[in-house]
């Protein structure tokens, strides 16, 4: 037996041929046989000045952050050492001095 790739679109691994396609029965995406052997190519993270982040680094938040259901507020300037990038719409994983553990966009954050 085979193995078929995932989908592309939802990782689901129940995959099936349709003739000169992919289909995934999760999501319904389709993708060629021809896509599904192009290379996969790895996450790039970026601040907002386009320079490429990397775990471990440093950074500084450019814009004042309100917290969530709370009436802190991460002001600008702030510097954030040793970040973990992670996937989702917060990508930073941190801990901030005075305040804790918390995600960040790395939309307001530039490279220390």
């Amino acid at each position: 037996m085979s193995k078929l790739p995932n989908c592309p679109q939802c990782n689901s691994e129940f995959t099936y041929e349709d003739g000169a396609l992919y289909i995934c029965p999760e999501c319904a995406h389709e993708w060629s046989k021809d896509a599904a052997a192009d290379v996969v190519t790895e996450r790039v993270w970026k601040d907002a000045n386009g320079n490429i982040l990397n775990n471990g680094d440093s950074v500084t938040v450019i814009k004042d952050l309100k917290i969530k259901g709370s009436s802190s507020v991460v002001k600008v300037g702030t510097k954030v050492k040793n970040i973990r990038l992670i996937e989702g719409d917060h990508d930073i994983d941190c801990k901030i001095d005075g305040i804790g553990a918390m995600q960040l966009k790395s939309e307001f954050v530039k490279k220390a």
